[in-house]
């Protein structure tokens, strides 16, 4: 598993002070997980964004801290966590991130968390009878250890050539590494014939 790298600094700003920061390209975040002390960050918005676009927010992250203000250490001091994002709260009207959650993570302790549905290819029943596809879920709960975290799933759309068939769960490649709480049958997918006039 490449280790995905993202910056981050210690941050002492609270409240409105953070605004500043915000003018500045930084997104205010914290890092907490199980018997550790939740810790406030900047994060860089553009890196950010960056990181998500390539990977997807269901990815473990080497999330590298720079200390400036650690008492313990006479020069400034790196810190590096594996975490996965657990919330992005976002403006509603302008949708930039206002705020992130990163969760540290335990390499040898199963993880539950959601993984997105991406979905793939063209299908025939759209391209040739003008059908309508209907995403039932676009994401869904997993349950692995973090080296085995996909970042997506890829749903093949391609597979659905008329109004009868769907794409269930059972039907995706999923690793035997990842558990999925939820019936096979479910259903992912599904193309509906158009509406008549």
């Amino acid at each position: 598993m490449d280790k995905i790298k993202l910056g981050a600094k210690s941050r002492a700003e609270k409240g409105r002070q953070t605004n500043r920061g915000r003018k500045a390209g930084q997104v205010p975040a914290v890092v907490y997980g199980k018997g550790i002390e939740s810790q406030p960050l900047w994060v860089d918005a553009l890196e950010f964004r960056r990181l998500v676009k390539k990977f997807g927010e269901s990815v473990v992250i080497d999330l590298v801290i720079e200390d400036k203000d650690d008492p313990l250490r006479q020069s400034s001091s790196e810190a590096s966590r594996n975490v996965i994002v657990h919330e992005v709260q976002r403006d509603p009207l302008k949708n930039n991130i206002r705020h992130l959650d990163f969760y540290q993570v335990n390499m040898k302790e199963k993880i539950e968390t959601e993984v997105e549905f991406v979905f793939i290819g063209e299908s025939e029943a759209v391209k040739a009878m003008g059908g309508v596809l209907v995403k039932s879920m676009d994401h869904v709960k997993v349950r692995c250890l973090p080296a085995d975290l996909p970042s997506h799933i890829d749903v093949d759309i391609s597979k659905i050539t008329n109004f009868e068939d769907h794409i269930c769960i059972k039907d995706l490649n999923i690793s035997d590494k990842v558990e999925i709480e939820i019936e096979p049958e479910t259903v992912v997918a599904l193309v509906a014939p158009p509406r008549t006039e």
